[in-house]
């Protein structure tokens, strides 16, 4: 036991030792420390917006300034390629030599109401897609940063996922650039950029580094990024204040466009051309208020220094200065604070009486629908109330001009110009139910009370209360565009002129609907082939050239006002051009006769006709083919008792021509003879057409052609002699001969495509021979042989040459 006493109290001795140093040593690093803060839990929210920033504390503050201040793309961040579309597009916007820069910020907040519209949309079905608090406000915030030169356009849309970000700042629809670039060739006019779906490039107008920072529900939060070298950049965001959903995007201005960091000329933008969107828009602005403020001591001893007054005015003061005494002594001074402005607080147009709204309302109105800011006003436009079973307001507008693509694919786009509200909620501008496709041209919208919101898209679309909207839209379009005729000065009768004349009315409703026809005429006729129940209104719009119109433009009703007596046909002609129609020889007796013939030159018109059979009880008759009636005339009967043994021969002549008949004419003065077709077939104007149709089928074509009779002028010196030559001699030759050839050049004058040219020009050859009476047998002269033996030996002489030329390089070869 005494053997393992020692060492145990020796231990315990040294411990004994140590201990009060070390804890010393605990005391002393517990007082270092307790300087230093502790870091309080966070509490993560909004999983997946930024990681390392997700609240706005001074690092946060600290990292986005640093962002802010980058006029480059972010080394970390993966980069792409611009389609070369795009990079076209962005080469002819920077290099722009266009003055006005100020549609870059009208085309910003289209997209972003854009964006707006779908998140509103979708929540209604979903409400809690909206989020809560800020994030469910929809709204345009934007705001100027002076010092670093940088304006930020913020939305809280329904945001852009990392894909949406390379596929719509990316790449763009190679038609709607092509168009662009087109329209800007011809025009050198930015101004229509938003109509062909590039509006967001217009910010390279004004900035050389753009970042867009967006926030998708399913997705974490990127930055786009690039300063138009040809490339992007993309990135998950971990510098800025989480946007909680939507876009925010920032522009570093070059140095000649400062003017845009004035907040003046960004109310004046705002105001000019987006006070009509259906969203608040707000500015960041600076505002100079009276603040008060501790006085000086200074100024408190200005005051007790006062001139003696009497003594119960001092008695007076004294309570008063026991009272002030008793306050701090402050004084107002000016001071710079900033709020959100509402810049735009109009109501929407379409809810207000329309006797309130004035015309350049509606013209900024329209502009800002259609996203034409061009200075021309819109040619029409109506602003109504629909009441009954569905109750809906409505404004439609005529536009100046037609889109460039309006024809090209009618059939294939379900694309609509109308936009649908339903209580006052954005729901969609691709329901071509709205309006028939031959009223697509029209801009507008419709909000309507009576259909459902809570439904899907589909189902909307088959809501029984669209049909009647869409009726009585076609009703009051219909009116709209009838109503430009009626108050056009060109439109009126003569007599009518003269009372608008004495009225002094102003010029400028002046050409309107000429200048309407113009640009949309082929849509009223497409209206009178697809629309059945409204043709006869439709028909009363139609326009055309006459013989009788000297240039101008004239209506039926105009027409049939200056009909001859007895006239029960409407006479019309169709062709290529008025110029090709006015030689017609179709026309030569109804001309003499003053009949007055409408000239219709539009492919269109040939399909027109076919459905259009007769206005105001009135039929219509094409003069290329049969059954025109001019009158009659008493030596009918005679003529043909007289021409009948020659019209027998030339049938059968022309048997292999198929010529269904050879007939004596009412129609021709001058010519000789013509080539009809019968009532129902095809004109020779639409045997062109349809030859020419891409995918045509000639075999098909066959039975659509009309049967070919040929007229002939029983007056004509031609004729008259060909008709004695066939009594002395049916079976000659030179008849024959003549009897073709008079048919093939009928045939090419009557505007038909001649089968076998070749033949033709054989023909006319031979009757050339037979007027410089050179024999029919008489040969062509040889060629003589001298000059292929010329040709031979030169040839030989060349190849002697070319053997010299190659006799060094074999020998070389050889060695």
């Amino acid at each position: 036991m005494r053997k393992w006493t020692v060492p145990a109290v020796l231990f315990l001795l040294c411990l004994l030792f140590l201990l009060p140093d070390q804890g010393r040593k605990i005391h002393a690093n517990a007082e270092v420390d307790s300087d230093a803060p502790v870091d309080p839990p966070k509490v993560e929210e909004k999983i997946g917006a930024v990681p390392n920033g997700l609240s706005t504390d001074s690092d946060v503050v600290k990292r986005e300034a640093e962002s802010m201040s980058r006029r480059t793309p972010r080394a970390t961040a993966e980069k792409f390629e611009f389609q070369a579309e795009v990079s076209r597009l962005m080469d002819i916007i920077i290099n722009s030599l266009y003055s006005n820069k100020d549609i870059f910020l009208r085309e910003l907040i289209s997209n972003a109401s854009d964006a707006l519209d779908k998140i509103r949309f979708l929540s209604l079905t979903d409400k809690e897609i909206l989020g809560e608090g800020d994030t469910a406000k929809l709204e345009i915030q934007i705001k100027l940063d002076k010092e670093k030169k940088i304006l930020s356009i913020r939305d809280r849309g329904i945001g852009m996922t990392k894909e949406d970000l390379v596929k719509n700042l990316g790449t763009i629809a190679k038609s709607g650039t092509s168009a662009f670039v087109e329209k800007m060739q011809t025009s050198g006019d930015l101004n229509l950029i938003g109509q062909f779906g590039v509006g967001f490039y217009s910010v390279y107008l004004v900035a050389d580094y753009v970042e867009v920072i967006s926030k998708h529900n399913d997705d974490k939060q990127y930055v786009w990024e690039s300063n138009a070298d040809g490339a992007f950049a993309i990135s998950e965001d971990v510098w800025n204040e989480p946007l909680g959903r939507g876009t925010e995007i920032r522009l570093h201005f070059r140095d000649e466009a400062q003017e845009y960091l004035n907040e003046s000329k960004l109310k004046e933008l705002v105001k000019k051309y987006s006070e009509f969107i259906n969203f608040p828009i707000y500015l960041w602005a600076s505002k100079e208020v009276d603040v008060e403020v501790p006085a000086d001591e200074d100024d408190s001893s200005d005051e007790d220094e006062k001139p003696e007054s009497s003594s119960s005015e001092e008695e007076e003061e004294d309570a008063e200065k026991e009272e002030d005494e008793k306050k701090p002594k402050t004084k107002k001074v000016k001071e710079t604070t900033y709020e959100w402005e509402l810049l735009n607080d109009v109501k929407a147009i379409w809810l207000r009486n329309p006797k309130e709204v004035t015309d350049e309302e509606y013209t900024k109105f329209y502009h800002s629908l259609a996203k034409d800011f061009s200075e021309e006003k819109p040619l029409a436009w109506s602003h109504f109330t629909a009441e009954g079973d569905v109750e809906f307001k409505a404004v439609i507008f005529v536009p100046p001009k037609a889109p460039q693509d309006l024809y090209e694919s009618y059939y294939n786009t379900n694309k609509s110009n109308l936009k649908l509200y339903v209580r006052r909620v954005f729901i969609s501008d691709e329901f071509d139910e709205l309006l028939p496709k031959y009223l697509s041209f029209l801009k507008g919208l419709v909000d309507s009370d009576t259909l459902p919101l809570n439904v899907s898209r589909e189902m909307l679309q088959q809501h029984s209360s669209l049909r009647t909207i869409k009726k009585k839209l076609i009703r009051k379009a219909l009116d709209m565009i009838r109503k430009i005729a009626e108050e056009d000065p060109d439109e009126a009768n003569d007599k009518e002129k003269k009372d608008v004349d004495e009225s002094n009315e102003s010029d400028e409703k002046k050409g309107q609907y000429t200048k309407f026809w113009n640009e949309f005429g082929k849509s009223i006729k497409l209206g009178i082939i697809e629309d059945a129940a409204n043709r006869n209104r439709l028909a009363k719009l139609l326009r055309f050239e006459t013989t009788k119109s000297d240039g101008k433009l004239t209506s039926l009703d105009q027409y049939i006002s200056r009909m001859k007596p007895g006239q029960k046909d409407i006479f019309y002609i169709t062709g290529t051009s008025k110029e090709q129609l006015e030689k017609s020889p179709f026309l030569e007796r109804l001309t003499k006769k003053n009949y007055e013939v409408i000239f219709f030159t539009d492919p269109v018109d040939e399909y027109l006709m076919q459905y259009l059979m007769d206005y105001e009880d009135k039929k219509f008759q094409n003069v290329s083919k049969e059954g025109l009636k001019i009158g009659k005339d008493s030596k009918d009967k005679e003529l043909k008792e007289s021409f009948k043994d020659l019209t027998k021969w030339w049938k059968g002549t022309l048997a292999s021509e198929n010529v269904d008949d050879v007939k004596i004419s009412n129609r021709l003065a001058n010519t000789p003879c013509v080539v009809v077709t019968s009532k129902f077939g095809w004109s020779a104007n639409m045997e062109r057409i349809m030859q020419s149709q891409t995918l045509s089928d000639s075999s098909k074509q066959a039975y659509m052609r009309g049967k070919r009779v040929l007229e002939i002028n029983p007056r004509h010196p031609i004729i008259k002699e060909l008709r004695e030559r066939v009594v002395k001699d049916p079976e000659g030759e030179s008849v024959k001969q003549t009897a073709h050839l008079m048919y093939q050049t009928a045939l090419m004058e009557s505007g038909f495509m001649l089968n076998d040219p070749k033949d033709f020009a054989s023909r006319i050859y031979d009757s050339v021979k037979s007027s410089l009476h050179i024999s029919p047998d008489a040969a062509i002269e040889e060629e003589e042989d001298a000059e292929e033996a010329e040709v031979e030996s030169s040839t030989k002489e060349g190849s002697g040459e070319d053997a010299e030329e190659a006799e060094p390089s074999s020998v070389k070869d050889e060695l």
